[in-house]
């Protein structure tokens, strides 16, 4: 496979993104290359898709654990799923306690998460009652529709 020229101003473009939309990472692919900025402790940086940090193939083998769990969530009977895209957020506010907590017990109807979408939060509320036994977001992190965001025994 070829080298691709770093786009130094898609990257300064994405960082920018970032601030103003509150995002911690972004990732952006196009014919088979993508790049993914994320904000670390001093600023923004850049690593290709699945490049590891000091261990190679680490970072890789984290999404791809990532990714076999999420797919083996998505079938599971109390998985649930994000109904839009957007950016999640487990506490009502900066600082405050999350709304669920593993092992938590919630009842059908409380809220479980807010989900920016087009600056709007909209509530995620719990389908049924049962315990939280699987977190598999984090806050301020983005979303996808159908993403599984927890999982209710």
């Amino acid at each position: 496979m070829a080298k691709r020229k770093v786009d130094e101003d898609l990257i300064r473009r994405l960082a920018s993104l970032l601030d103003e939309i509150g995002l911690t990472e972004i990732e952006y692919s196009e014919r088979g290359w993508s790049v993914r900025v994320s904000k670390a402790a001093k600023g923004a940086i850049a690593t290709p898709a699945g490049a590891a940090g000091t261990e190679p193939g680490a970072t890789a083998e984290a999404e791809g654990e990532d990714q076999e769990d999420q797919e083996a969530a998505a079938s599971h009977p109390g998985a649930v799923t994000s109904p839009m895209v957007g950016t999640v957020y487990v506490a009502p506010e900066p600082g405050e306690e999350p709304y669920v907590k593993m092992d938590d017990m919630v009842s059908e109807g409380q809220t479980l998460f807010l989900i920016e979408a087009m600056k709007t939060m909209n509530p995620i509320r719990a389908p049924r009652a049962g315990k939280v036994t699987r977190i598999f977001v984090q806050n301020a992190t983005p979303v996808e529709y159908g993403e599984v965001l927890l999982i209710l025994e």
